[in-house]
């Protein structure tokens, strides 16, 4: 059996979308041969909202060890949030301790954490262990330069410098990537000449059902919609952003046109867009509900930017009368959020770049409607195609889509495991 270090600085109780991956894959890794130890940081000092009942999906052996971090209390102060700055001394030092025992094969990191990453190029240099890096969204990127800066990130000019310096120093000796997206794998072999398409493999994250289960049996409830009222009530569980204004127009203007053609059938929609927003409660900035006012239907639209826990998201998915899902104007944008709303068994429309990983995983599975857009697209076009695809849609409910599970199994969480567990084989083979 050989010992894997998970490095994943959220994680449950923390509600992250960036811990999924190992969440998921820890109930496999033994199986095909590896044990799994998860370095985290303490929860206490982690910025997210928690959710207890994560730690339920969690195998019962599970081996999760604690790194303390900066209080962001007293770094906030600095104008310091980042958990992967305050935490990674206390990780040089644990880790250090940890890895001279001699008896880990690999470390792999799994976080959008990325600074942290840094510490694999140390450890291999100082005792001889490789490191696989998880790219779960890009880390230096010059999508948001020249952005109107209420478009950017918060922080970016700051982020946007310190990424350029850190990013080299982690993928100059990283022995393999796993990464979500073609399109990251693509950028970073431009950038680096021991990046070669044999050191990537491209594995979204895996659906695990038994998220579903845990939610049915906790009895999780959600204040957001009423299943039992005569309203079509369309959710969205997310994140939003500027980059989706282009999906968001489509849809919005479908909207509109709905009511405009089909009035008894459109004017019952009530959209809800929850969650949009990673900034503390109360701090979030709407993105979505100001486009819909623009587009003159936002009476029937309401963003709700606060994180929600974890299993009250799936309740909400699963109470909908149909999801849908916007997409990044960025052709990289994979939403790993798709398997939630593939599980739900809930009819699901989404708009996204024709390029996206999202548009063929829904028509290899037939488990919902995805319209695509590009660069070229205009929202006029995209709009009456929203429309078109939709009204069928809805004039069907309330009904389940006739997914193909058998065309779904390659995106469980299991056959996941098992293609980054080819990654680890692969790595360790040739050290």
């Amino acid at each position: 059996m050989k010992t894997l270090l998970v490095i994943s600085p959220r994680f449950p109780p923390i509600n992250a979308a960036d811990m999924h991956r190992v969440r998921h894959s820890l109930p496999h890794f033994e199986q095909y041969g590896w044990e799994a130890e998860v370095w985290r940081v303490n929860p206490a000092f982690v910025e997210r909202e928690r959710d207890p009942l994560l730690v339920e999906t969690l195998p019962d052996a599970v081996d999760v060890r604690t790194v303390e971090a900066l209080n962001p209390k007293w770094t906030r102060f600095m104008g310091l949030g980042n958990v992967a700055l305050r935490s990674l001394p206390s990780y040089v030092w644990q880790g250090s301790k940890r890895l001279a025992q001699g008896d880990v094969d690999l470390v792999y990191f799994s976080t959008t954490a990325y600074p942290v990453t840094i510490l694999g190029r140390y450890w291999k240099r100082r005792f001889g262990v490789p490191y696989v890096i998880d790219m779960q969204d890009p880390w230096h990127t010059d999508y948001y330069v020249g952005k109107p800066r209420e478009e950017q990130p918060p922080k970016f000019w700051f982020s946007y410098r310190l990424n350029k310096y850190l990013e080299p120093v982690a993928m100059r000796g990283v022995d393999g990537i796993v990464s979500v997206s073609q399109g990251y794998c693509d950028t970073l072999q431009g950038r680096y000449a021991n990046v070669t398409p044999e050191v990537c493999a491209v594995i979204p994250f895996g659906a695990a059902e038994v998220d579903f289960e845990v939610m049915e049996e906790s009895g999780v409830s959600q204040p957001f919609i009423d299943p039992d009222d005569d309203t079509i009530d369309i959710v969205y569980a997310g994140r939003g952003g500027h980059d989706m204004e282009k999906a968001a127009r489509g849809i919005f203007g479908a909207l509109r046109r709905g009511r405009e053609e089909h009035p008894s059938l459109f004017k019952r929609v009530r959209m809800h867009f929850v969650g949009t927003s990673y900034a503390p409660a109360g701090e979030g900035e709407k993105t979505l509900e100001p486009i819909a006012e623009q587009c003159g239907v936002g009476d029937a639209v309401t963003e709700y930017t606060d994180r929600i826990p974890y299993f009250q998201s799936l309740r909400l998915l699963r109470d909908a009368d149909h999801l849908v899902v916007p997409g990044s104007d960025d052709p990289d944008y994979t939403a790993s959020k798709l398997y939630p709303y593939i599980l739900s068994r809930r009819p699901v429309l989404a708009v996204f770049n024709q390029n996206s990983s999202v548009v063929d995983i829904l028509r290899e599975t037939r488990a919902g409607t995805a319209v695509t857009f590009n660069g070229a697209t205009t929202t006029e076009d995209l709009s009456r195609r929203v429309v078109d695809a939709w009204t069928p849609m809805l004039e069907r409910l309330p009904y389940s889509p006739g997914t193909d599970w058998k065309a779904f199994q390659p995106y469980t969480a299991k056959a996941m495991t098992r293609r980054q567990v080819e990654i680890f084989d692969r790595v360790v083979s040739q050290q």
